[in-house]
């Protein structure tokens, strides 16, 4: 079979990652000289913790697996199955840790109530004051900026796979066949656009102005090197607001009762963290829905952020050295872990992942294959 991926993110190489394994021979177009959107501009969480029960959590748990997998065999991904660790404080936030570690799937996500002395033996950085830390010991981590290169230098190795940059696919020409901006035409037995938050142009004209997705705009940083180790990823309590797996009475209280200050609330914040491979930590994130996006990130959700990560280390942070602003598409029904359609003959469209694509891209593109008969 002669399978042809457009997009080289996480969720395009992931497709053609299952193509290559499962012999056959693929195409894979990138528009940029290397994909260049929310595949590098992510924390490369693999994050198990927040997934809403049922089909978004297993489809987490087979991509976990997945990875750890890949990770074994691509150890340039840097995959390392750190868990992450969520500090609260009070009684409302400490309800809600409470309720998740009470859950039927707890067990699945490998979610635990800590002490603080508990939290800092897996995480001796967290110095700061704090009441209990919810752990999830599934969740894990790869290096964003340098996963997807690692990826096709292995993929490079298989004679079935050809990877063209710098390539724009601009209409599809037949069943299974596309034309690129170069004028060559494609031909293959499936075509899988994986375009990521690229929903004009060709994807409009393909599956129409009602496409359920949406596109998401993030800020985040990343510091200097630590000069220790953070062993996990860490998340503040209002991350529970963000994620459907805290939903229930407790978040509720919480919500009622203690809402977040004005900076985290009128940019949809939350603090996750994680540390590269170079000691740095990557730290955000805001939401923004509306559109036309700001050309520009702002300082105030930065300061932020820098005052939450700084009461749980305890300490100052290092000079921050990068920031940044990325997007990303989402289903716009959140139950929906990704959007798949068949928008002509033997072409499929696979995007809307949200925050979930480093996540879930494994198992989708898993679900993908299994589903059209590779």
């Amino acid at each position: 079979m002669k399978v042809t991926v457009v997009g080289a993110g996480v969720v395009g190489t992931m497709h053609a990652w299952q193509a290559v394994e499962r012999g056959h021979e693929v195409v894979q177009i990138e528009r940029e000289a290397e994909a260049r959107g929310a595949s590098l501009r992510n924390f490369g969480q693999i994050w198990v913790s927040g997934r809403a029960s049922g089909e978004e959590l297993q489809t987490a748990l087979r991509a976990r697996e997945l990875w750890e997998e890949i990770g074994g065999r691509v150890p340039a991904l840097g995959f390392r199955a750190n868990g992450s660790l969520t500090p609260v404080r009070g009684a409302l936030e400490r309800a809600v840790a409470e309720a998740a570690a009470a859950a039927p799937d707890a067990a699945a996500r490998g979610h635990k109530l800590l002490t603080p002395a508990e939290a800092r033996a897996l995480n001796p950085a967290l110095r700061g004051e704090f009441d209990a830390a919810l752990y999830c010991e599934r969740d894990a981590a790869v290096e964003p900026r340098t996963a997807q290169r690692a990826l096709r230098a292995e993929l490079l190795k298989h004679p079935k796979y050809t990877f063209l940059p710098g390539r724009e696919v601009r209409e599809v020409v037949g069943a299974g066949a596309v034309r690129d901006d170069h004028g060559d035409v494609h031909t293959a037995d499936v075509v899988v656009l994986a375009t990521g938050a690229w929903l004009g142009g060709l994807v409009r004209e393909l599956a129409g102005p009602d496409l359920p997705v949406r596109r998401v705009r993030l800020q985040m940083m990343q510091t200097d090197p630590l000069g220790e180790a953070l062993p996990t990823s860490v998340a503040d309590a209002d991350s529970f607001r963000y994620y459907p797996a805290y939903a229930g009475g407790a978040l509720a209280a919480l919500d009622a009762a203690q809402p977040q200050p004005e900076t985290a609330a009128a940019h949809r914040m939350q603090l996750l963290m994680v540390q590269r491979a170079d000691g740095g930590l990557t730290i955000g994130d805001t939401h923004e829905y509306e559109h036309p996006f700001a050309f520009d990130t702002v300082e105030d959700p930065y300061e932020h952020l820098t005052g939450v990560v700084e009461s749980l280390l305890g300490r100052p942070l290092p000079r921050i050295r990068r920031r940044w602003a990325g997007v990303y598409a989402q289903c716009t029904d959140p139950s929906r872990v990704v959007h798949r359609q068949q928008v002509r003959d033997r072409v499929w469209l696979v995007t809307g992942p949200g925050g979930r694509g480093m996540t879930c891209s494994p198992a989708i593109a898993e679900r993908t294959a299994n589903e059209l008969g590779w």
